[in-house]
């Protein structure tokens, strides 16, 4: 009698625990809104500020680089951000590159060249998820694409560490809790601390400053041709606007002579 009544105990128990449970969990995947920031390149007219963009690109190259990929990014492209060819050379030197095979059919080392993909990381998605504690670091060309909020997203998850989280939930071993990430813990250690890089203009390195930084530069290396595109559909709208308004003249100086 008594395992009876000590199996429903337990059984109330969860029952009671399991919309409680629930809840926490649907609360969890529930990331918090990030803050709506202003950017150069918002609105019709907006354009990329070239020295953001080349601090944004110096961020990621000295730290999101250690793990995270651009595969859509060649070096030369870099002359979107207003690089020099010089300057476009000496950064893709700075990689050796496996290239090959020589006269002798073997692979053989190189520093790299402006028409070089930008570095891999690792070498292979075991590699990545053994440097990661079994996470894989994702690609982050089009992140600012794969997420509706985009830069303010990224963002908003490079200056969201370091609060604490609520007393009900418990933070996975490894991980660091983010309530802008959509399980509220994110696999990514904090990557960005004061003064983790030195800016060549003498801008001030803050947490926030460098994650606005690389935020731009992600825009960009989602969408290149964004200020193209935005040119070309300003050309476009006015020449339909000058067509509708020479249609329209047309058609009441016709029904004019008509009338």
């Amino acid at each position: 009698m008594l395992g009876r009544l000590q199996i429903a105990f337990v059984g109330l128990a969860a029952m009671v625990a399991s919309p409680m449970v629930g809840a926490m969990a649907a609360e969890a995947g529930k990331a918090r809104e990030p803050t709506e920031l202003e950017w150069s390149f918002d609105g019709i007219f907006g354009q990329f500020d070239r020295a953001e963009l080349q601090r944004g690109f110096h961020v990621f190259n000295q730290v999101c680089a250690n793990c995270h990929s651009l595969e859509h990014i060649a070096y030369r492209h870099l002359s979107g951000i207003g690089l020099s060819e010089d300057e476009i050379k000496a950064i893709a030197a700075e990689v050796e590159v496996t290239d090959g095979p020589d006269e002798f059919g073997d692979n053989f080392q190189r520093p790299g060249r402006p028409s070089d993909p930008y570095r891999h990381p690792f070498d292979n998605e075991q590699q990545a998820r053994a440097a990661n504690g079994g996470a894989l670091p994702p690609d982050l060309t089009l992140i600012t694409k794969a997420r509706p909020a985009g830069p303010d997203y990224v963002h908003a998850v490079l200056t969201g560490y370091g609060e604490a989280p609520p007393s009900e939930f418990e933070v996975t071993e490894g991980k660091d809790y983010n309530p802008y990430f959509k399980t509220w813990t994110i696999a990514m250690a904090e990557p960005l601390f004061e003064d983790a890089v030195e800016y060549a203009d003498g801008t001030e390195a803050s947490v926030d400053q460098m994650s606005r930084d690389v935020s731009a530069f992600l825009a960009w290396a989602a969408e290149p041709e964004l200020e193209r595109r935005k040119q070309t559909g300003f050309v476009v709208v006015a020449f339909l606007i000058i067509l509708a308004g020479l249609l329209y003249a047309s058609k009441r100086q016709m029904w004019a002579k008509l009338h």
